[in-house]
């Protein structure tokens, strides 16, 4: 994969987030999780790149990102959207998601991990953390997404490396 400065970026992201997904992955390249997510999106804060991100408290991965400083968005071509049902339907506490997929893991140069088959990876810097406010969302997205009422936690990642193939 090769660097490119994140301005170069020229994928739909609604598309790219919301039609084809991306994984959400934290850890070390020996010990990490990911989960696939279809909300979040790319801008501009604090005059840096950055992404968002979403995770529900229950996720498996929400524990790594919260322990980790790096975080990487991972988007794939269509062949790989088996592997990203998989990783949006399994628990990696229940099953070796990376293994089930047949990915390989690598290490960026802040040590995130991210995976070689990969068509473009975001690799993110955790710069912000906050539990969404159920007294801040409509009644009609609470009852439509949160009958749990389990409210996503937003990440606010600044961008620091985009991998390309």
């Amino acid at each position: 994969m090769r660097k490119i400065d994140p301005k170069q970026l020229d994928k739909n992201v609604f598309s790219a987030i919301g039609d084809q997904w991306m994984l959400i992955t934290a850890g070390t390249v020996d010990h990490c999780n990911t989960m696939t997510a279809s909300w979040g999106g790319l801008g501009v804060i604090w005059n840096a790149p950055s992404a968002t991100c979403y995770i529900r408290p229950q996720r498996y991965t929400k524990e790594f990102v919260d322990r980790e400083e790096y975080f990487t968005l991972a988007f794939f071509g269509e062949e790989s959207r088996k592997a990203l049902q998989l990783c949006g339907s399994k628990s990696g506490r229940d099953i070796d998601k990376v293994k089930e997929c047949g990915f390989t893991v690598k290490a960026t140069d802040c040590g995130a991990p991210y995976f070689e088959e990969a068509e473009l990876v975001i690799v993110c810097r955790k710069r912000f953390v906050q539990p969404m406010d159920p007294d801040n969302i409509p009644q009609d997205v609470k009852d439509r997404f949160y009958a749990a009422k389990d409210y996503h936690v937003m990440y606010i990642g600044e961008i620091v490396e985009v991998l390309v193939r």
